[in-house]
């Protein structure tokens, strides 16, 4: 019986540890407040990347903006203010379902909904592209949800450097 119950301890503990490692790769909300010794560089594409986050995602057949895509683009209109040499292109994406047409319209639409709230939050239209790349582009590669969900989704890229 002690054995039994030493087995589930260490399961749980096992379990709990992996949850602790479990770190979500999505966005931060806008987390601007620098970054920690060894994180990468203030004002590089690093920090941009994984510091602010760089991408929102959408819900099937959406273009619309939820409110943690909306927290994430308030945080890199806020950067992209600070470091005011940075030009960026936005990717529109979509899964693999429908035609190759309709899913360069719909990356079309997610592009432009990210880069028309970016310029209401006060970054500049002339700083900003959005582009579609449809479903050519996939970050996973599967036919179910878990991978759909991680290709419907609009990606901010940056291009220049962090001076005005």
């Amino acid at each position: 019986m002690k054995f039994a119950t030493i087995a589930a301890v260490a399961a749980v503990l096992t379990l709990a540890a992996c949850a602790d490692d479990e770190q979500p790769e999505a966005q931060t909300g806008g987390n601007t407040g620098g970054t920690s010794a060894g994180g990468p560089a203030a004002g590089s594409q690093a920090e941009f990347t994984q510091v602010v986050g760089d991408r929102v995602f959408f819900a099937t057949d959406q273009h619309t903006l939820d409110s943690q895509s909306r927290s994430t683009l308030t945080g890199q209109a806020r950067w992209l203010q600070q470091y005011g040499g940075y030009n960026v292109t936005v990717e529109g994406h979509a899964d693999e379902r429908g035609t190759r047409q309709y899913n360069l319209a719909l990356g079309a639409r997610r592009a432009n909904s990210a880069r028309q709230f970016l310029v209401s939050q006060g970054v500049p239209a002339n700083r900003l592209r959005a582009v579609s790349l449809g479903k050519e582009r996939p970050v996973a590669l599967c036919s179910n949800e878990s991978c759909w969900s991680q290709n419907r989704r609009s990606v901010s890229v940056l291009s220049g450097s962090p001076s005005s």
